[in-house]
């Protein structure tokens, strides 16, 4: 009980001791003087705020009025009367930030309350003294960026080889700052002409687009996401490269490439809300620091470098990060899985070489059936004989004769010819089921070339956020090093991560290129023709009408997955094209047994007819003497039947008849190790569907326990709490983690189009009628086992 008193005591004392260091808190009143706001910029002065409050909240109370937020809308005179305004209100410290506000507030030499002034202006057209370390002036302290317009110039040329560059600034700080002697003085040295474009509003720019090479947005910070939206259409259709000044916001909207971090707002935020906190508890405004070094990133968009056609340097790769989405923006066509599929059985040419194998059967069928057709073919014959042997021939003989003749021949029957004709039909019928087989393979080949480059796109995208989360590594372990809690080791080891994780991106990229080269092989396309790929899932587009969670479910259940997959391998022998050109093989082969052995005693009984016409005669013994008493036909014809049965042969046909059971012997084994195969195949493709099945549930969990593990693990590291083979670890556990979770319905369907082919059916390209059927077949099945 004693305890319990002593206890409360001191909760009163502690609670007494922190409303009396409440109380002794000081409130500051921030006034903000900015020189225009828009929807978009408004939230980012929220940001300001929050961070300030948050920063200094345990030493000061910070109060942001309403009416202390001041804009001038680029009016300098407007700019210098919300200055004196808040000079003459109870406002404590005062931010400045914009060219206007940094014209009025710079040249002063005494400043009557605490002013820091921030992101004015571009460090090449600085006013301030950027050799000194502070500001040194009682209440006034600014900020510099790091920043460039010189620096980004030399980027941009080194990236685009401009001739003429368009340079966009806002008119009313184009007519402020002395940008003329700046780009004047930068593109001499970079050998190149430039147009400054100063802009009210976007349409000013697009009006000044003519004649340039590439476009630089040096201003541009207030314009609004659709303004530069419209901006970066029409620079895509004109394929102009760009370059903004603005960092990766916009990049992602669709310009080409910044030099400027993503971090460099927080970080620019995070130092106003450093130097309010040490103004407040003490230190002079005079003293504080005035450069922020921001470390500079060049940052391409994908999707723009693709649509203007511009080529990636990959000496750059190693210091660039990437925004886009790895689609092909240039495609002249888009792809879904059934067009895929159509076109490939329409366009393949190993398809086409297939069936013309099928046309060469459908010919030897025909060649088998023409030996039951009449044979007719007509002759001419001009003779010339000795003359003394034509005058004793008595006009038979002639010096001189030409003749002509018709001869007809028709088989009416023969055994070698029925049995050619039905052998030949046999294996047109079973080359038809070859080519059956091809079509099934390259169904399956062109949804795996199609599910490879989807792979391969969700591949890329994660190296791509890999290597960003490499550089944020980086810069943990860089500020861990300056602050004493790491080694370089750390830093270089991350260094040496960065080259690794960008070559991993790099061919990323490439075998990306080399899925659409595959794509375009498998359907006939010029190698070069740009297409991409559309997206698809389980529950989505065509795998949500066929349903394959049905198939899911199916095999999920232990008590129906062996009767299941029983059926499944009576459907694949009953479809199996393979298995049914065996068949049709094996009845060829059967019926040259049967032609070799007892049909060898068939007889082939034949027709001929023949007419012959002695066109003239002439020359010694042309005529028949008139004492013999008989003339001479010119013109006759004979008819004839015939009949033939084959004795002995030279043992041809037992010979035959042997070479024929080897035959037969060997088809039959073939068929037998076919089905086994079949079998085999059958139950592997249900195995490796169980197990995506599970990757597609454990992937997910994997992830998101990664990805949390990553997090804490990175803070830990930040705190000195974990060594770097621990971050390594947990960012490579998240890297695969991802891999395995973007692949997984992938590699389920496309185990599921697998199993399909080894069925010789295809949900996709069947019926909903058909398939109900199948699933009806399955349910019988189920019965007759009960």
């Amino acid at each position: 009980m004693k305890s319990i008193k002593i206890f409360a005591v001191l909760l009163c004392f502690m609670a007494s001791l922190c409303q009396a260091i409440a109380q002794d808190k000081r409130t500051y009143k921030v006034g903000i003087l900015v020189d225009r706001t828009n929807p978009e910029v408004a939230p980012l002065i929220n940001k300001l705020k929050n961070e300030v409050k948050a920063v200094v909240g345990e030493d000061a109370i910070i109060v942001f009025p309403e009416e202390a937020i001041l804009i001038n809308n680029f009016d300098l005179e407007r700019a210098r009367n919300n200055y004196e305004q808040l000079l003459a209100s109870d406002i404590d410290i005062i931010l400045a930030f914009g060219v206007l506000n940094n014209e009025i507030i710079s040249p002063l030499a005494v400043h009557q309350k605490p002013t820091i002034l921030f992101g004015a202006v571009n460090r090449d057209v600085q006013q301030l003294d950027l050799s000194k370390a502070n500001s040194g002036i009682e209440n006034f302290t600014y900020l510099i960026e790091s920043e460039s317009y010189q620096d980004d110039l030399n980027r941009f040329k080194e990236l685009s080889d401009f001739k003429n560059l368009g340079i966009a600034m806002d008119t009313q700080i184009a007519e402020i700052l002395p940008l003329k002697e700046i780009f004047d003085a930068e593109l001499a040295r970079l050998e190149a002409d430039y147009r400054l474009i100063p802009f009210e509003s976007v349409d000013d720019i697009i009006a000044n687009l003519d004649g340039i090479d590439a476009f630089y947005m040096a201003g541009g910070f207030f314009m609004t996401t659709e303004e530069k939206k419209v901006l970066v259409q029409e620079l895509l259709e004109r394929k102009l490269p760009s370059f903004t000044v603005n960092g990766p916001a916009d990049v992602k909207l669709g310009f080409l490439a910044t030099l400027q971090s993503e971090e460099n707002l927080d970080q620019f935020f995070r130092r106003i809300a450093l130097n309010i906190e040490a103004y407040v508890t003490g230190t002079p405004m005079a003293e504080l620091p005035v450069f922020i070094d921001y470390n500079p990133r060049l940052t391409i968009n994908y999707n723009t470098s693709d649509t203007i056609g511009f080529p990636m340097k990959y000496s750059l790769i190693g210091e660039t990060d990437f925004v886009g989405e790895f689609r092909n923006v240039l495609s002249e066509k888009e792809y879904d899985l059934l067009t895929v599929i159509n076109e490939a059985l329409e366009q393949n040419l190993s398809i086409q070489s297939n069936q013309r194998d099928v046309d060469l059967a459908s010919q030897d069928v025909k060649t088998a059936t023409s030996n039951y057709l009449p044979s007719l073919t007509a002759s001419g014959t001009a003779t010339y004989v000795d003359p003394d042997l034509a005058e004793i021939s008595n006009g038979q003989n002639p010096e001189f004769s030409t003749t002509g003749n018709l001869t007809l021949n028709q088989t009416v029957f023969s055994e070698a010819a029925n049995a050619n004709i039905t052998i030949q039909k046999k294996l047109q019928k079973a080359q038809q089921e070859d080519f059956n087989a091809s079509q099934l393979d390259l169904i399956f080949d062109a949804a795996n070339a199609y599910f490879n480059v989807l792979i391969l796109k969700a591949n890329t995208q994660i190296q791509v956020r890999n290597v960003d989360l490499t550089k944020r590594n980086l810069e943990i372990s860089q500020q861990n090093f300056e602050a004493g809690q790491s080694g370089k080791s750390d830093m270089l080891r991350f260094r040496s991560e960065m080259a690794q994780n960008t070559q991993a991106m790099v061919e990323a990229i490439n075998q990306l290129e080399q899925g659409f080269l595959f794509l375009n092989q498998i359907l006939n396309n010029p190698s070069n023709l740009e297409i991409d790929v559309t997206d698809v899932g389980l529950d989505e587009g065509i795998f949500k009408e066929y349903n394959y969670n049905d198939l899911f479910a199916l095999l999920d259940n232990p008590s129906l997955r062996e009767p299941f997959v029983d059926f499944l391998i009576e459907e694949a022998y009953r479809n199996a094209p393979e298995l049914k050109s065996l068949g049709y093989s094996l009845e060829a082969t059967d019926r040259n047994i049967r032609l070799n052995g007892y049909g060898r005693f068939l007889p082939t009984v034949a027709l001929q007819g023949q007419y012959s016409s002695t066109f003239n005669r002439s020359g010694a013994g042309s005529t028949v003497p008139p004492n013999l008493g008989f003339g001479l036909v010119d013109n006759f014809y004979t008819a004839g039947a015939s009949i033939s049965i084959p004795i002995i042969n030279q043992n041809l046909n037992n010979i035959n008849r042997q070479t024929a059971l080897i035959q037969k012997d060997q088809l039959e084994i073939n068929k037998d190790n076919l089905e086994l195969g079949i079998s085999v195949n059958v139950r592997n493709g249900v195995l490796n569907l169980v197990n995506q099945m599970s990757n597609i549930q454990l992937s997910k969990i994997s992830e998101e326990t990664a990805a949390e593990a990553l997090e804490l693990t990175r803070a830990s590291y930040s705190e000195g709490a974990v060594n770097i083979v621990q971050l390594l670890d947990a960012q490579n556990n998240y890297l695969n983690a991802q891999l395995a979770r973007a692949n997984a319905v992938y590699n389920f369907l496309i185990n599921a189009l697998q199993l399909e082919r080894f069925l010789g059916y295809y949900f996709l390209l069947n019926t909903p009628e058909k398939n109900n059927e199948f699933k009806q077949r399955f349910f019988e099945f189920l019965n007759n086992q009960n």
